[in-house]
């Protein structure tokens, strides 16, 4: 039943909390983990296209034909198509993590395989399973990218991301180079050695992925809200230890209702009935850009080779050039796409793509490009379609619901590039083979045809998308569910208040009554149970114990429920709020109501633990929660104290900020408090020490603050007493003698702080530190080499005799250094003491060094202005 009720109405902050993080090493993990994707595929494609030649070459080992080149490209996106649909719909069912291991495995085990190909049915069919691979690949990861990555800067990380794909596609040119190469390796099997080194790198970035967490949108979604706070939780903490900073509270939260699966028919809906433009435009770009790009890339070593003589050797260092042009595109004009926007730049490097292109394939019809010409202009022509093609994925990604996210991206990149992907490469193949440049013309201007069809979508149906959270672009599925409001029946009476979060709350305290009434039920069997189990019945005293723990669980999880309810209520209050210091202290209040009913489910995990080690980390997680909640609550009074302070003066007002400043201080007390309960159950002591020592900190400022406040309310009803007997005058006349030598003890403090730093900084070392100095005796410990420090007795002894110094100065003038150490006693201060206090009171500019062994007081103001 717990689990049943936890399956159901949920309100979260999580997607904002990850929208507002700070850029850190972990995104730049995601980036690493994830992103190198694309560069496996570049390798991938750029691999076959380098050595395509090569595989077409006597003594190759295999013996393929310019058209089984093609075939095997086709086959490549066929799997890719068929990977992406077959895994993507797991992916939004099972996690993005467990896909993207599985997805990189098949690719690396594929890869390997093709290594060994022997014939061209091997090697189609390895190239299939690597393309499945591939495919998952970009289901799992564009998704799991987009939902970690934060919204100002989704648009340029995804663009360049997928760009990366080119990095892969110069390191598989150039490495095609050494492998190609007959003086190493022998003819049939240099490329066999190319398809080795893809396996490696995909061994290398499993390693890197083993890290990258499970996106906390899809656990909060699948009903596992726990580890998805868990995961925030670390990823906050991480940032805070590296940036050093205090990250904002987020405002906005997300009401969903929690589902294990969502129906395969249900997302077919959403892409065709609820966002049919978004479906036409997810399919254009992709079939434009697939198109496009698999028909040139497949095919490029045999274009060179066939049109402009290149030799196969030659052909990588091609491909390396046109690599680094399709990667200098996302990378250069990726910002644009967050600053200017996603329509303006997504249709732009669509129409810019195909009028290149359209120059491309006129120049083929008339003949007049070199080789250096033709690489050239198809440079130039995919700087500019490289990062369209790249918004093609992410486009896709954003404007699809959470749940239909991976599937979407398979979907239309299935069904784009089997329509583009495919028959690009069979045409081009096909083209090629005639040996005739204009029909290769005709290929390029079908493909500037379509490429322009995609830039028209995206001006039609374009979503501007740019640094919006991807739940305002597209609500969850189930969000919408949870808003739904019933329909009122006729001579009801008054509408009830159907808004989401009073359902909710109405909801969750129906559930509590029904676990009240399950508790009552285990504590009336306790009852019949315990005269048997009191009387040594062994069965019964088992069965004791049991429905002692039902009863406790059912108890907690009606206290879990009411709380949850008090944060739906807490919302509401924050919505009806009039003013904007009583909507933060609402919503801080129902954040603490949340963190409650994290803390009592913790404590029914804690009780249902298998081992002693998991109930103890659910027993440190609840109490990390728990100190989360007194944090919240402490928050929204602070709040509140500072709001009654900017209304108030005087005395009122002081009072009100030491409130304020004892509030903020034990936030920040509990807040570290929860932080080592968290390290606790992660087994890492000494971060739970650390925090301990922080929370130990903030305590004790709290209890100054404490005081601080304590002795305004004193100092203000002291003032009450004296306006009621008449002696405010003395009063206030004591008060400000009391102010002003409080003023000259605080300068002196200063003035000595300021002396002991300084000789921290100048510490005798070897042999000096024998001498004596200022509070030093021949027998001091500081001389012998010790760690001494100065007593404050010492110290304002030192600042008496400096002023003593400048005291006598300042009455005698220029006086000899005999003749000042009579005058102020000096005989009596003990040894070395004068020769210090007159140290420091020239490096104080209290007394000014002469000539002969003489000091005089520092010169006036009027003295200097007359020099």
């Amino acid at each position: 039943m717990a689990d049943d009720a936890r399956l159901g109405t949920l309100t979260t902050r999580i997607p904002a909390r990850m929208d507002r993080l700070p850029w850190s090493r972990f995104h730049w993990m995601i980036v690493i983990g994830l992103g190198t994707v694309w560069i496996l595929d570049g390798l991938e494609v750029t691999i076959v296209g380098s050595v395509a030649a090569r595989l077409t070459e006597e003594g190759s080992g295999i013996e393929l034909s310019a058209a089984h080149i093609g075939y095997a490209a086709a086959i490549y996106v066929a799997g890719a198509c068929s990977g992406a649909l077959f895994f993507g719909q797991l992916t939004d069912r099972f996690g993005r993590k467990k896909l993207f291991i599985l997805t990189l495995a098949v690719y690396v085990v594929a890869t390997v395989a093709t290594a060994f190909a022997f014939a061209p049915w091997y090697f189609f069919v390895c190239r299939f399973v690597t393309g499945m691979g591939i495919g998952g690949e970009y289901a799992a990861i564009n998704s799991a990218i987009d939902e970690l990555i934060p919204a100002r800067a989704r648009g340029r990380v995804d663009i360049i991301i997928n760009g990366s794909y080119w990095v892969g596609a110069a390191l598989g040119a150039l490495a095609a180079v050494v492998f190609l190469n007959t003086s190493i390796f022998a003819i049939d099997l240099g490329w066999r050695v190319a398809f080795g080194v893809g396996g490696v790198l995909g061994l290398v970035i499993m390693f890197v992925r083993r890290h990258v967490p499970e996106s906390p949108r899809w656990l909060f979604i699948h009903g596992r809200e726990d580890e998805a706070e868990r995961i925030v939780d670390r990823i906050e903490r991480e940032v805070r230890e590296e940036t050093r900073q205090d990250l904002e509270e987020p405002e906005q939260s997300i009401t969903v209702r929690q589902r294990k699966a969502i129906p395969f028919r249900e997302i077919a809906k959403v892409a065709f009935k609820v966002y049919p433009q978004r479906a036409v435009l997810g399919f254009a770009l992709f079939v434009g850009q697939a198109f496009l790009y698999n028909a040139v890339t497949f095919d490029l070593g045999t274009i060179l080779s066939t049109f402009f003589d290149v030799a196969s050797g030659t052909v990588p260092y091609f491909f390396a050039l046109f690599a680094v042009g399709n990667f200098l595109g996302p990378l250069l004009l990726g910002r644009l796409f967050d600053t200017v926007g996603r329509k303006p730049m997504i249709s732009g490097t669509y129409f810019v793509s195909s009028a290149l292109t359209v120059l491309l394939a006129v120049f083929m019809v008339t003949g007049g490009l070199t080789t250096w010409t033709f690489m050239a202009l198809v440079g130039v022509t995919f700087f500019f379609a490289s990062a369209g093609a790249s918004s093609a994925y992410l486009t896709v990604s954003e404007i699809f619901p959470m749940e239909t996210r991976a599937l979407a991206i398979a979907f239309f990149y299935a069904i784009g590039t089997a329509a583009g992907g495919i028959t690009g490469p069979l045409i081009f193949g096909r083209l090629i083979d005639t040996g005739d440049a204009s029909l290769v013309a005709i290929g390029f201007f079908v493909g500037a045809g379509i490429m322009a069809l995609g830039g028209l979508a995206e001006l039609i149906f374009g979503v501007r998308a740019e640094r919006a959270s991807l739940e305002n672009i597209a609500k969850p599925l189930t969000a919408e569910e949870a808003e739904e409001a019933p329909a009122a029946e006729p001579g009801a009476g008054p509408a009830p208040d159907v808004r989401p979060e009073r359902r909710a709350a109405l909801e969750a305290r129906r559930h509590a009554e029904e676990q009240r009434a399950r508790a009552a039920e285990h504590r009336a069997a306790i009852h019949e149970v315990r005269p048997r189990a009191d009387e040594g019945d062994r069965g019964a005293a088992e069965r004791l114990r049991v429905e002692e723990a039902l009863a406790q669980t059912a108890e907690w999880e009606a206290e879990r429920l009411t709380e949850e309810a008090a944060a739906h209520d807490g919302r509401v209050d924050a919505e009806d709020a009039g003013t904007d210091t009583e909507r933060r202290s609402a919503l801080e209040r129902a954040a603490a109501a949340e963190e409650r009913a994290r803390a009592l489910h913790q404590r029914i995990e804690a009780l249902a633990a298998a081992n002693q080690r998991d109930a103890q980390t659910h027993a440190a997680l609840a109490e990390a929660a728990a100190e989360r909640a007194r944090a919240r609550e402490q928050h929204a009074m602070a709040v509140e104290a500072h709001a009654r302070a900017a209304d108030l003066e005087g005395a009122e007002a002081e009072i009100a900020r030491g409130q304020a400043e004892t509030f903020d201080q034990w936030e920040k007390m509990h807040a570290e408090t929860a932080r080592a309960h968290v390290a606790r159950a992660e087994r890492d002591e000494d971060e739970a020490a650390r925090h301990d020592r922080q929370a130990d900190v903030h305590r004790l400022r709290a209890e100054s603050a404490a005081d601080r406040m304590e002795a305004a309310q004193h100092r203000s009803a002291a003032a009450s007493l004296a306006a009621e007997s008449g002696t405010a005058g003395p009063a206030q006349r004591e008060h400000e003698a009391a102010a002003e030598r409080q003023r000259a003890a605080r300068e002196r403090d200063e003035r000595i702080r300021r002396r002991i730093l300084r000789r921290e900084r100048q510490r005798r070392t070897g042999l000096r530190r024998l001498l004596p100095g200022p509070g030093e005796t021949f027998y001091s410990p500081g001389m012998l080499g010790t760690a001494s420090r100065w007593s404050s007795d010492a110290d304002i002894a030192l600042d008496r005799e400096v002023n003593a110094i400048a005291q006598a100065l300042s009455e005698h003038g220029p006086t000899s250094r005999h003749r000042l150490a009579e005058v102020v006693g000096a005989r009596y201060w003990g040894p070395g003491r004068f020769r210090a206090a007159l140290r420091e009171a020239v490096h104080e500019g209290l007394a000014q060094p002469q000539a002969r062994n003489r000091y005089a007081p520092p010169p006036r103001p009027t003295d200097t202005d007359t020099d």
